[in-house]
């Protein structure tokens, strides 16, 4: 028997765990500012919900830790993601279309910056304001609270920034509600009051709320002419509310029988709008002659019929229509019938404020078309957040929208991706903004045919399309009347039938003329390079170029964030605190505006690099914008004094995360793969983003920097330089960047072109991959790995600190990738974009390994694994389809730095 109950007792518990977890699979509860590899998920001690780092949900931000925790605030509220960057800065989650959903957002200032700045800024829901978060005032924290239906499948909630303070966020919840329950006329519900009827108690949430309400006892405000009563039996709650059965559990009657139980709010205004949910649930045993009966009177009229609260079982009786108060204040009365013997009783009690959000969103197609543009071009522009269109003023950049009233959602009428970096081919997600007029694309680098849905478009009139390197024809569909097409610099892209079929006769001549011309061209361009040469030194630890003099040194943007020296002497508490060392100088940390943390490069006197250089950099960073390169700040030029200050990288740079030099951490693999992505993408904007483009000539492992979230930039843009691409020309120049991981073809040829960086890149994909290093005395990494393959066993080559927690596949496709960058012959080696597609799905293997493992790592640093089921070498193809790796084994008789300094290639290849 006791067995049996045991059982039940068991079964019983096991289907409420099962009902918690189905109930939480629709919630999302977000961490903010918790690095998503740290404990993300976890289960948070008090409400036993599984909390998630924010970094999916938004593309903006940086992470922040409180200093002070006074409240002892629970570990959600620990860290916090703060917005120093943009005005509005936006999350994005996916909802269910027309059910109601509860929306929470935490707000914790703690003193994280050390500044005890709290600040003041909007929170917006979708296109609309939601509310003012004043931490000024509410200085321990703040939560807004709302009951809303999303008119779509994606909800947008932006933080904006509304003067000097910078916006955070702590916590952020969604919960989907029960089908039915708090439905409005119009308008969504801002909570004013939860609370259950009870002089002493702990707040409710969930578990005990299915739906993860907080409700909040009367506490010191139970009134003195209040009688609370309580009962420990099971009530029922079964309805489309569910309050908690541990608030139905309790209740307050007046003292005073025939007085009526009286509850009271101020009211904002005589138009403010409210909406009331009263719970009701009899648990005193009542005698045979005993009857509870009450009329409940808002603002002394009629709310409901009477009411007669039922034996343990709740009945709510709730607004139909929204409410409102004269005189500044709302008066709520359960007043007992004629016939009750009783006085009346109230269990629980919720109120709303109606909240309008009148801008509609904009048109759900146009939205979908457009983000689907964004993730095809890889767009990474800070103000593509929250809805495109409104409110107008935070319009995204390239867009125009008709917006014709208020009511109705608005249109994309205008898409201006001019000089954006584009790559690929136009994409097909245009097709679907269908009230497009405008679309500009040119001057990108735009590959393949023009596609014929364009001539489709009824309502498109304008395409400019120039600029680019499309090819084919024209469609018809693009030659009729009323559209304007421009597809100049195309060259390539046939205009006419005559393009298409060239003429066979009297071609000799030209042909003739074009050779001769040519090969005087070539002539020239020998003896140039012969003379140059002759001046040229090389640099990097042989000869150094004659630093320039201080006239030389010009910008185009002078007054563009330019500080004085005195101004980085304060920003750097005069040099106090050392971040490393280059050949430019020392770099130091410091701060602007005592806020923005930054990293200032201050240029040594005795610094090799100099002039030049800093001023290429500068150059640079004033005119390319990427997410994968470091940011510049400002400049400093001021006499004899050059000052470079650039955005803050928490983490360091990755060579000391391959060595764990410096306390810093051993990277995973999945984190070193996504690291790999992003400086490839970096990589690829130099090359075919910028115009001109832009060759780095220094990849390697110290050049790039990591933020708080281990995304990954490049740095060092002083060695960088432009060269060009049509025609496959490239430009010759000084020798210039690090030994190990130059490119063999770059001694001989001083030819400056973006195989170069693939090159460098290949060395730094080898780094990750086995953590040895790029060049010692006996050997060079290529060789090292190349002599390794011969065995066939990956284990042998991969880094021994990732304990083989990786996937095969995914290991043995970057090991492949990184062999074909590092090809001592230019022309076999993958660009940047073929790159950053191997890599994607070498990062699409070990995310499923993760997701079949549920992210658990091995936690034993002394694993044996059987290699026997460990794949072997694979021979034949490269990821890019080419034959695999020129022969390297026959330079082994060579010194290898000699080799790199001559300049000595694995053959002719």
């Amino acid at each position: 028997m006791k067995n049996s109950l045991g059982l039940l007792l068991l079964l019983v518990a096991i289907i409420h765990i099962v009902r918690a977890q189905d109930q939480q699979a629709g919630f999302i509860s977000l961490d903010c500012g918790l690095p998503a590899n740290e404990q993300s998920p976890y289960e948070e001690s008090f409400t036993g919900l599984r909390f998630s780092s924010d970094e999916k949900f938004i593309r903006s931000g940086k992470n922040g830790l409180i200093r002070e925790n006074p409240e002892g605030y629970a570990k959600p509220y620990e860290t916090l993601r703060y917005f120093p960057d943009g005005i509005r800065n936006c999350y994005n989650l996916n909802v269910e279309k027309g059910r109601t959903h509860l929306i929470v957002a935490r707000f914790v200032y703690g003193n994280y910056d050390g500044f005890d700045l709290k600040p003041k800024f909007d929170l917006y829901l979708g296109p609309n304001l939601w509310a003012t978060v004043d931490l000024q005032t509410e200085v321990n924290g703040t939560a807004e609270e709302i009951l809303h239906i999303p008119t779509s499948n994606s909800l947008q909630i932006c933080l904006v920034k509304t003067g000097e303070t910078i916006p955070l966020i702590s916590a952020l919840e969604l919960r989907p509600m029960g089908n039915g329950s708090y439905i409005t006329k119009s308008g969504s519900l801002n909570l004013l009051s939860r609370r259950y009827l009870s002089k002493s108690g702990s707040d409710l949430r969930y578990m005990k709320d299915i739906y993860d309400r907080t409700w909040v006892s009367y506490g010191a405000r139970f009134w003195t002419g209040w009688t609370q009563i309580y009962t420990a039996l099971e009530v029922n709650n079964s309805n489309n509310y569910a309050p908690p059965k541990d608030a139905l559990k309790n209740a307050a009657i007046p003292t005073n029988a025939s007085a009526p139980l009286t509850i009271e709010w101020p009211s904002g205004s005589p138009r403010d709008q409210y909406y009331l949910y009263a719970h009701f649930a009899e648990i005193q045993d009542l005698q045979a002659n005993d009857t509870r009966e009450f009329n409940i009177l808002l603002n002394g009229e009629v709310f409901s019929d009477p009411i007669i609260p039922k034996k343990l079982d709740i009945t709510t009786v709730q607004s139909v229509t929204p409410k409102t108060c004269q005189e500044g204040e709302c008066s709520l009365q359960l007043k007992r019938t004629n016939r009750s013997t009783l006085p009346p009783l109230l269990n629980a009690l919720e109120i709303y404020a109606v909240i309008q959000f009148p801008q509609s969103e904009t048109n759900e197609i146009d939205v979908i078309a457009i983000k689907n543009i964004e993730a095809v071009y890889g767009s990474s522009r800070i103000s593509w957040q929250g809805d495109p269109c409104v409110p107008q003023h935070f319009i995204w950049d390239g867009l125009n929208c008709s917006n014709t009233n208020i009511s109705t959602p608005p249109r994309i009428i205008s898409l201006n991706l001019s000089s954006s970096g584009l790559t690929g081919n136009i994409a097909a997600a245009i097709q679907n903004l269908t009230q497009l007029e405008k679309l500009d694309l040119s001057n990108n680098s735009l590959t393949g045919g023009l596609p014929e849905f364009l001539g489709k478009m009824k309502s498109l009139l304008v395409i400019n399309l120039s600029g680019n390197n499309l090819s084919g024809s024209i469609p018809q569909a693009l030659q009729k009347k009323g559209l304007e097409l421009f597809v100049e610099g195309n060259p390539r892209l046939c205009l006419s039938d005559s393009c298409r079929k060239p003429p066979k006769k009297k071609v000799l001549v030209p042909i003739v003329a074009s050779v001769a011309s040519a090969a005087i061209v070539i002539a020239v361009l020998i003896l140039f390079l012969v003379l140059r040469k002759r001046k040229s030194t090389i640099v990097e630890g042989i000869h150094q170029p004659p630093r320039m003099s201080m006239e030389e040194v010009t910008f185009a943007n002078k007054n563009r964030r330019r500080f004085t020296y005195s101004e980085v002497l304060q920003m750097t508490n005069n040099f106090q605190r050392v971040l490393g060392k280059g050949g430019f100088g020392m770099v130091y940390h410091g701060t602007v505006n005592g806020r923005e943390q930054v990293a200032i490069k201050v240029l040594s006197q005795s610094s090799t690099q100099g002039y030049k250089e800093f001023k290429a950099e500068v150059d640079l960073l004033l005119r390319v914008h990427h997410t994968n390169l470091v940011s510049l700040v400002g400049y400093c030029y001021e006499g004899d004094h050059l000052a470079l200050i650039y955005e803050f990288l928490p983490n360091g740079d990755l060579k000391q995360h391959l060595s764990g030099k410096g306390g810093k951490s051993i990277i995973n693999w999945s984190i070193r793969l996504q690291i790999a992505l992003d400086a490839a993408l970096g990589l690829e904007y130099l090359h075919i983003g910028c115009i001109p483009p832009m060759v780095h000539r220094d990849v390697k492992t110290a050049n790039i920097l990591l933020d708080e979230n281990f995304k990954a930039k490049l740095a060092d843009f002083g060695l960088s330089r432009s060269f060009q691409v049509r025609g496959e020309s490239y430009d010759s120049t000084l020798v210039a960047g690090t030994p190990g991981y130059l490119d063999p073809e770059y001694f001989p040829t001083s030819r400056l072109a973006a195989k170069s960086d693939v090159y460098s890149y290949g060395i730094v994909l080898l780094a990750m991959i086995t953590n040895q290093p790029v060049i010692s005395e006996k050997y060079h990494i290529t060789e090292w790995v190349s002599s390794k393959l011969n065995g066939g066993d990956i284990i042998e080559i991969m880094d021994p600190n990732l304990c083989g927690v990786y996937d095969s596949n995914s290991a043995w496709r970057a090991l492949e990738l990184a062999m074909s960058c590092a090809d001592p012959c230019s022309s076999k080696r993958p660009t940047m974009s073929q790159v950053i597609n191997e890599l994607k799905e070498c990062l699409v293997c070990e995310n499923s390994r993760m997701s079949k493992t549920g992210g658990m790592e091995y936690q034993e640093m002394n694993i044996s694994l059987d290699t026997s089921v460990v794949p072997g070498a694979r021979y034949g193809l490269n990821p890019m389809g080419q034959t695999r790796f020129c022969e390297w084994q026959f330079l082994n008789a060579i010194p290898i730095v000699d080799r790199w300094r001559k300049g000595l290639t694995a053959g002719n290849c």
